[in-house]
């Protein structure tokens, strides 16, 4: 985007001058400009999974304060393998010899299943290609990754090499890779993946001229492809020039057919995740990361937000994220390293609204999918989800509805009625809703942080269940006698009032109308204007709740009682708005 195709509103001399030096940096199409007028890849649909590698065993492992210990290599091994990880980066191992001792584990200790190909890293030279197949005797097949950086900067000032010398490493590498692997084979089936790394700092013409030269002296087929793996290691250009430049590739390489075009994005624009998404549209085939986006500085791509990304499209990622905590404690113990709160799918809060509208919406959602599923006569948890703010059903990847709405001073009746209600399985009217947020609203504001779902039913039990120890239970209910003649409802109601024990009588359309009749012998003036009732279980144990809309006094008052007999239970409701009532009174 030029700066004529869009002028903020503030843009003047004087409003934008933020006294950074923005004049040491160049943008990036100045050097690298990717010509591609015909793209096709912003019209594609993403239908399947790519093919995955997970590199948390080395390119995560070298980004860490403490690197793994041999016990943490493995427990992150075989979670990437019971997560279903076909491709598993497993170190370098000519780098140390710690590395080398882990594949050598992994191999002679039977680690590795025979469906999944361990892949190992090395530069272009001798003596660490040969130690590189020496780590690999025994196995069954094994990717043998060599790289060599091809950037305009490392060229200059790091090799000090013009691009002959750059692609004359890149060539002698693939030759002694090719004269090492005769070392091992053809007891160990051996696959190549050749990355010109900073990718991104490289300009195009001679990335794919590099990759090209690859390509010629491993001398691919389709049936045992060269993988071209093309690594942003360092994040420079917006998503879509990236993907400019991935669909560029794509078309230019030679014998496409014996290529696999892989992807491994960094993260230091922040954008590793739609870098990655838009390259795969663009013509990748595969795309190595790490769970939780682990590496150096800002990270690999998040392997866990791109598959889930994917199953929220309804497209399977080939991976199982159904236990993403259990995922998540793994990946902590291993790197030593907390995922934040927010991480997409995986952080503690991400599935958790306060926000009273949010909330309010959700409880709706869940609402309605309950209410359609019962209607087509299926199971909630088989109905197409959606529930707003909820991308997936947490409950999807191990996580339960208890953390999906969390109550403070943000929240609203929405919140607090779906905790009552799931926490408490109290189905709350919505203007009795309305009545006790505020309740809850005053105490968020008295002592700020959350509510938890003890404290609301402490918060509730306060406000409406009656109990005479209270200094304002003027009233208890202790016993009743119903009798109905010629449609009249005859209440004989035992109540303590005021710490004393009698019997109060009344009569009336109904135990609701007899009971507020039998209360105006002790000047007690209540009008029942609502009432709603629910079970609250089932079996020998079964109890109701009953919640009563009273005016009381001149007052209007929610009560709520709850009971083994629905109708005691509505009596104490009236007894709940009375001596809410004489409570505010006193």
């Amino acid at each position: 985007m030029t700066q004529q195709a869009h002028r903020p509103f503030w843009n003047t001399t004087a409003q934008r001058a933020s006294g950074m030096p923005v004049h040491r940096y160049r943008p990036y199409h100045e050097t690298f400009d990717v010509d591609l007028p015909d793209r096709e890849w912003p019209t594609r649909q993403m239908t399947a999974a790519p093919r995955w590698c997970a590199v948390d065993l080395r390119d995560g492992n070298q980004a860490l304060i403490d690197p793994m210990s041999p016990a943490r290599k493995l427990a992150m091994f075989q979670l990437l393998v019971r997560m279903g990880y076909k491709e598993i980066e497993v170190g370098f191992p000519s780098a140390s010899q710690t590395d080398f001792d882990f594949v050598r584990q992994l191999i002679e200790g039977g680690h590795v299943p025979d469906d999944v190909t361990v892949q190992v890293l090395t530069q272009c030279r001798e003596h660490l290609i040969e130690r590189t197949f020496e780590s690999l005797v025994g196995a069954k097949r094994a990717i043998v990754h060599f790289y060599n950086s091809t950037s305009t900067l490392q060229r200059r000032v790091v090799f000090g090499l013009d691009r002959d010398g750059i692609t004359d490493i890149a060539t002698s590498g693939a030759r002694l890779a090719l004269k090492y692997a005769e070392t091992i084979t053809p007891d160990t089936e051996i696959l190549y993946e050749y990355s010109p790394e900073s990718y991104t700092g490289t300009e195009l013409e001679y990335a794919v001229e590099v990759c090209s030269k690859v390509i010629e002296v491993i001398d691919p087929t389709p049936d045992r492809p060269l993988i071209i793996n093309l690594p942003a290691t360092v994040e420079m250009a917006t998503p879509n020039v990236y993907a400019d430049s991935i669909e560029w590739m794509s078309r230019n390489l030679p014998r496409r057919d014996s290529v696999v075009l892989s992807l491994h994005p960094h993260n230091d624009r922040g954008t590793g995740v739609a870098a990655a998404e838009l390259g795969f549209l663009a013509g990748a085939d595969r795309i190595e990361g790490c769970l939780f986006g682990n590496g150096e500085r800002t990270g690999n791509v998040c392997l866990v937000t791109l598959g889930l990304n994917l199953f929220s499209q309804g497209i399977d990622p080939q991976i199982d994220f159904s236990d993403i905590d259990g995922v998540r404690r793994t990946v902590e113990y291993c790197n030593q390293l907390p995922v934040p709160e927010r991480h997409p799918y995986g952080g503690d809060l991400v599935y958790t609204a306060f926000s009273g509208s949010h909330q309010d919406a959700i409880k709706k959602g869940f609402d309605a999918m309950a209410r359609e599923a019962a209607a087509a006569g299926q199971p909630v948890a088989e109905a197409e989800w959606a529930v707003p703010y909820l991308p997936i059903d947490p409950r999807d990847v191990g996580r339960s509805y208890e953390a999906v709405i969390r109550v403070n001073s943000q929240s609203g009746k929405g919140g607090v009625a779906y905790l009552m209600k799931t926490e408490h399985h109290l189905d709350l009217p919505r203007r009795l809703q309305v009545e006790f947020s505020g309740v809850v609203q005053r105490h968020t504001d008295d002592e700020g942080g959350e509510v938890s779902a003890a404290q609301l039913w402490s918060a509730f039990s306060d406000e409406y269940l009656p109990d005479p120890t209270r200094p304002w239970g003027r009233f208890a209910l202790e016993g009743t006698r119903l009798s109905t003649s010629a449609g009249e409802h005859r209440l004989e109601a035992d109540v303590v009032v005021d710490g004393s024990p009698t019997t109060l009588e009344g009569a009336g359309n109904g135990p609701l109308d007899a009971f507020s009749a039998a209360l105006s012998g002790v000047d007690v003036d209540v009008r029942v204007l609502d009432y709603h009732e629910h079970a609250l279980s089932s079996g020998e144990d079964a109890s109701a709740a009953a919640y009563v809309e009273c005016a009381v006094g001149g007052r209007v008052l929610w009560g709520v009682g709850i009971d083994s007999n629905i109708v005691t239970a509505s009596l104490k409701a009236v007894v709940s708005a009375v001596n809410r009532a004489a409570r505010d009174a006193a």
